[in-house]
């Protein structure tokens, strides 16, 4: 059936005078444009007559006729000709602004529906904004446009400028926005004013500068004067807070004209323009927390003024604590006669805790003086009688202990103590430091007390006890063992709770009483609730056979905490009743996924808890556990706890591990590494040795993981032959011998091994030997000529050597013949290759670390001379060994060493690099004795090097002033205002190889001097501020303690190197192209990955908005690289600051629409750019996800950026990544 044909067929169907044909008709339209939206292309006619056919439909008579047509305007719209959507928009907006209501709605949603469905790319959305923007701007300057016409414009005109900005301010607008929407303020619908400042707020971004000054001078400042007209105050306070919303700088400057105004409208008696001012100074405080400062104490006392408006409660201010008292459930009901239908008041006080809910979020540098003043006011509105102001104050109480977790410092031992009675001295109080946490454990009493008795009523709403559950989750975790004093309470609310059979609304409801539990019971000592568990252990025992699978596993979950608590348990009936409900849920085959994990779970600690009890039953449960369908991950991580804490038979280890053989063999490597771990686990478990044939019969199966494709299992596989050697030398070594032995040469000479895999390599080697000393003659030979054989490229022959480095260190009598026979390579004579040569090298210089070569001093001698050879790879690993021969013996050899550094200029690099060879692998004893000769030298022959000589030299001082701070740190001190920059570089260098010494040791020394060293951040010289930006990063990550106080003299000098210097910018001809180079680069870099640091270790000491300010340009650095970091610093903050981060998403919401708009093609464009611009993509989108978490709501330019990205071809990654 041809397309004209099909549309002709659609038309027919539409024109019928039955309502079903004309529906259907629509729908099949709708079904072909989908499934080709080329369905017109070429065929003009047809297109018209579709088209005017489905506008006819937008006036039908039939409701659903007319919604199915506005639904097919929405994908008509993607398809049409420029010129016909002008036609659709042109009648469209015609309905709109007729007598006929019924087709003036419906042509409103029409439009609506259009202005949502364009795509966001390509030239028809530019069009449709260019068209549709003057006529709706037409439509709101008419003065006989109906209201209700007015508010539809209004709210298609906030689609556009939602979602397309950059077309909509594009466009020449005559007259512009601001122009038409400012006279709307002043309509005489209330409906209509406010939708107008919401759409005036979202076109202020775009107008033009002078425009919005004349809006202030003559619609907004006039209104805020005390003498105002009464409803324009409330549309202008309301204004105000719109406009702090969505673009919050515009107002920055001019908030001395703005505040006063409203911290006066605020105290007038009218409910909502004092609700609209309390908004207002919220959204100022989240928008704009820096400027907002000045005012800061006179918004606080406002907020905590009205969270006690409640002019119809008779009590006075004195008695609002006592509100929160319910010792009788009557009393909410005694409460009944003060409420009020026409009582608006329960709005103002949720404003004034949201407000307060705003301050703490953004000033967590104020936390102690918000425990004095905010935190009781607070605690007295627990029990406010509107129930959803009740909730606010709690989500804000919730806020004010994340503040505390992420920015109330490290709390004292005494903070983290649960509260008993104990005898204090008299000044004890006075002397002690007032901390938030010492604030709040000191409120913790009222705290509890108050919110607990909200809780305690049988009438309380699932909604509120979930709130309240809440909020002890978050105070157990800022405070553990804080409600040592509510025990009997707190179980008696949760027993409640759990003794009501869960349903679809309280379901929730029960999962935070359990995982709340879970954490009471291990954050508080046994003894303050083991008199309640009679009360709570059967109402949890109820839940246990729940079929809701998350509440089952989160009881098991409870008691696996209350196990671990009260360890060791002794026999009691209910932990028989717990071991028999877990093993009824491992029998059966039915039982959830998450529900048998946690039985599993709780099977581990009934064994390593319970111990005795579980003893005397018939170890069922581990037929049920060790399963060879399904999921094992939980199993095997259940036996290796088991199979570590406690002995459970031989017998039960032999079964265990043959089950775990036969996991081993299954195909693909997913929860291998586990499987491995807990072999280990059990091998080490055996009370006698190990059965004969269990190495025979491990070692094949191990075998298939002996493989660099995967590291991890190497290096466990690894692992277990070598345990296997050591428990079981005998049965084992014959085995290893023939099935093993060949393939491990190959791998000890990979290139690719490194870190625990060539440690689990050197153990093996070891275990090898000591398990059969005729090995070694054989092994040494065979490691050598594998590495030889092996092409040149494919090989590292210093695995190879350390491998036989740990072999001669086993067996030291072999020690003799491998120096005599591998030193033969050093002679003059020898016609040895140089593959072999540098081997030799590295497998003498490996040995001279712990054996004392003095008596052959030729070889020493020999060393040195191939120091001149002509290869580099020689020369390199002749360094290497005459630095570690030294080691062996320090007064003979290293006096040679440090003669070459002073006197040969050409082989002093060489030198300094066996030098560090030194330095690094002495004992700290050993160093201590050499420090002296080698300080001197290495600070003298660096200064005036190039710059790898000096990196060398820098190392080694940096290692040898931990050895002696006390002397050589001041002389480090000493030279940092050197005239010579290069002699400053190496004072920087050293100091960064310093803090790799994570010892406190010299701490004390360092602190008074460390900040004069990263003082050079100021250097005139970039290598120099490189350094020490890099020294700066080095100290955040493994010395945060010593910087901490010094960052506000040293973060405006890091911010200052995060911006882009145009005089480091210099152009570079390369043949016919010219390429520009940054070479500030690095140090920009430098200085955003030590931004990255400092978010991880002092996030207490950062002014989070000034952080944000520097990280938001970064994210559009020329630099990919800078761009990753910043990236990753917004996903962070998201977690740990997700308050000052979601304030600055408009900031950074421009860079990540351009990134996730990708690469720009052009015939240029090579396959590597998309590569890298993908990557980028995936960045930026990790970031989106984090931050969409956190920024619902805040942001409706960015909300609409991430609903776009949803239906976007990375819809599917963003959904795992927010999931």
């Amino acid at each position: 059936m041809t397309k004209g044909y099909l549309m002709t067929n659609l038309i027919e169907k539409m024109q019928s005078g039955d309502q079903d044909f004309r529906f259907m008709g629509l729908n099949d339209l709708m079904t072909e444009i989908r499934a080709d939206p080329s369905v017109f292309q070429g065929d003009e006619p047809v297109e018209n007559k579709v088209l005017d056919q489905v506008l006819l439909l937008v006036e039908d008579k039939i409701s659903e006729v007319k919604n199915q047509a506005v639904k097919c305007l929405g994908q008509l719209i993607k398809i049409l000709r420029q010129s016909q959507m002008e036609v659709v928009v042109d009648k469209l907006i015609d309905f709109s602004g007729g007598k006929d209501e019924e087709l003036r709605d419906i042509s409103a949603l029409a439009l609506k529906t259009i202005t949502a469905e364009l795509p966001p790319d390509g030239k028809i959305a530019q069009s449709a904004c260019s068209k549709l923007t003057p006529k709706l701007l037409g439509q709101l300057a008419n003065p006989s446009t109906p209201p209700e016409a007015l508010v539809e414009t209004l709210a298609i005109l906030s689609i556009l400028i939602s979602r397309f900005p950059l077309h909509v301010s594009n466009s020449s607008l005559d007259p512009q926005p601001l122009t038409v929407l400012a006279p709307l303020l002043s309509h005489a619908r209330p409906v209509v004013r406010k939708r107008s400042i919401i759409t005036l707020s979202q076109f202020i971004p775009i107008s033009r500068p002078a425009l919005f000054e004349s809006l202030l001078q003559s619609s907004v400042f006039p209104n805020l004067a005390p003498s105002a007209n009464l409803e324009r105050q409330r549309t202008t306070i309301q204004l105000v807070a719109a406009i702090a919303r969505h673009s919050p700088h515009h107002i920055s400057s001019v908030l001395d004209k703005l505040v006063p105004g409203i911290l006066e409208a605020v105290h007038k008696d009218d409910e909502e323009l004092r609700e609209g001012s309390l908004q207002a100074l919220e959204a100022l405080t989240l928008r704009l927390p820096t400027e907002v400062t000045p005012y800061l104490g006179a918004i606080v006392q406002v907020g905590l003024q009205f969270i006690k408006y409640d002019p119809n409660y008779a009590g006075d201010d004195d008695e609002d604590e006592e509100m929160a008292d319910a010792d009788d459930e009557d009393d909410e009901d005694d409460l009944d006669e003060y409420s009020d239908d026409e009582d608006t008041s329960y709005k103002i006080r949720r404003s004034a805790s949201k407000l307060l809910a705003g301050v703490i979020g953004t000033r967590p540098e104020l936390l102690t003086s918000i425990y004095k003043e905010v935190s009781p006011a607070l605690i007295s509105r627990f029990g406010d009688r509107e129930e959803n102001v009740r909730l606010e104050v709690w989500h804000t109480y919730v806020i004010l202990l994340n503040q505390t977790a992420i920015y109330g410092g490290v709390p004292s031992k005494d903070d983290m103590t649960p509260r008993g009675k104990r005898k204090r001295d008299a000044d004890e109080t006075l002397d002690s430091e007032e901390t938030p946490y010492s604030l709040l454990k000191g409120q913790v009493p009222s705290l509890s007390k108050a919110l607990l008795n909200q809780l305690k009523s049988s009438k309380t709403p699932p909604a509120v006890l979930q709130a309240g559950f809440g909020l002890l989750n978050s105070l157990l975790t800022v405070l553990p063992g804080s409600l040592s004093t509510q025990i009997t309470p707190v179980t008696s609310i949760s027993k409640t709770i759990l003794s009501q059979t869960s349903s679809t609304s309280t379901s929730t409801l029960h999962l935070t009483t359990l995982s709340f539990l879970s954490l009471f019971f291990s954050t508080h000592a046994p003894p303050t609730y083991s008199g309640s568990l009679p009360q709570l252990i059967p109402a949890l025992h109820k839940t246990l056979g729940e079929r809701h699978p998350r509440i089952a596993s989160e009881t098991f979950r409870a008691f696996s905490s209350l196990l671990n608590a009260l360890k060791p348990v002794k026999a009691a009936e209910w932990v028989d009743q717990l071991y028999d409900q877990a093993v009824q849920r491992l029998a059966s085959h039915d039982t959830d996924a998450e529900v048998r994990s946690s039985a599993e779970e709780c099977i581990a600690d009934l064994w390593v808890c319970a111990t005795d009890v579980v003893r005397t039953k018939d170890k069922k449960e581990w037929d049920y556990i060790c399963r060879s369908l399904g999921k094992t991950d939980s199993a095997v991580r259940v036996v290796r706890k088991v199979a570590k804490e406690v002995h459970v038979g031989d017998d039960w280890v032999n079964t265990i591990i043959e089950w775990l053989i036969n996991l081993l063999k299954k195909s693909g490597r997913l929860g291998k590494a586990e499987v491995f771990l807990a072999l280990d686990a059990l091998l080490r478990s055996y009370t006698s040795t190990l059965p004969p044939d269990l190495a025979p019969h491990l070692i094949p199966q191990v075998k298939g993981y002996l493989s660099t494709a995967d590291f991890t299992l190497l290096s466990q596989s690894l692992s277990i032959v070598a345990l296997l050697l050591e428990l079981s030398p005998t049965s084992t070594f014959p085995e290893v011998e023939r099935a093993l032995l060949p393939e491990l040469y190959v791998i000890a000479y990979s290139p690719l091994i490194s870190g625990a895999a060539l440690e689990s390599l050197f153990k093996f080697f070891t275990a090898l030997v000591q398990a059969d000393d005729q090995i070694t003659m054989h092994v040494i030979p065979n490691l050598v000529n594998a590495v030889e054989k092996a092409p040149r490229g494919e090989t590292n022959p210093s695995n190879v050597a350390k491998c036989i480095a740990a072999v001669v260190k086993s067996q030291h009598g072999v020690a003799a013949g491998v120096i005599a026979e591998y030193s033969k390579t050093f002679k003059a004579t020898s016609k040895a290759k140089p593959t072999l040569l540098i081997l030799s090298l590295l497998i003498i210089g490996e040995l001279g670390r712990f054996i004392d070569m003095s008596p052959q001093n030729d070889i020493f001698s020999q060393v040195v001379e191939l120091f001149s050879a002509e290869q580099e790879e020689v020369r390199a690993a002749a360094a290497f060994a005459a630095g570690n021969i030294a080691i062996g013996n320090l007064h003979q050899f290293l006096p040679v060493i440090i003669k070459l550094v002073e006197s040969d200029a050409k082989r002093r690099l060489l030198a300094l690099h066996a030098s560090k060879e030194v330095v690094t692998h002495c004992s700290q004893g050993q160093l201590e004795g050499v420090a002296d000769l080698l300080w001197g030298p290495l600070f003298r022959n660096s200064e005036n090097a190039e710059e790898t000589t000096r990196n060398v030299a820098a190392a080694c001082l940096g290692k040898l002033a931990t050895t002696h701070p006390s002397r050589y740190l001041p002389q480090l001190h000493a030279r940092l205002r050197d005239t010579n920059s290069a002699t400053r570089a190496t004072v920087i260098s050293a100091i960064r190889y310093t803090f790799a010494d994570t010892s406190q040791s010299y701490d004390d020394l360092l602190s008074p001097l460390i900040v004069d060293f990263l003082a050079l951040i100021q250097d005139d010289d970039i290598m120099v501020r490189r350094l020490a930006l890099s020294a700066m990063n080095s100290a955040a990550r493994t010395k945060p303690h010593l910087i901490r106080e010094h960052l506000p003299t040293l973060l405006p000098d890091l911010y200052k190197e995060t911006t882009i210097n145009p005089a480091l910018i210099r152009t570079v001809q390369m043949g016919p192209w010219t390429h520009k180079v940054d070479d500030g680069l690095e140090t920009r870099k430098t200085a955003y990955e030590t931004m990255y640091t400092l978010l991880d270790t002092c996030l207490t000491k950062l002014d989070l908005h000034t952080f944000l300010e520097r990280v938001i340009p970064g994210l559009s650095d020329d630099s990919d690289e800078i761009k990753v970091i910043c990236h990753m610093m917004l996903f962070r903050l998201s977690q740990v600051a997700p308050s000052a981060a979601a304030q600055h998403l408009d900031d950074a919401l421009p860079t990540l629409e351009r990134t996730m708009k990708g690469a720009t093609v052009t015939k240029d464009t090579v396959k590597q750019d998309l590569e890298r611009a993908a990557e980028l993509q995936r960045s930026a989108l990790r970031a989106v996800a984090a931050l969409s978490k956190i920024g619902a709501g805040t942001s409706p330019r960015f909300d609409t950026f991430v609903e776009e990205l949803r239906v976007s071809s990375w819809g599917a990654e963003l959904k795992e990544l927010s999931s």
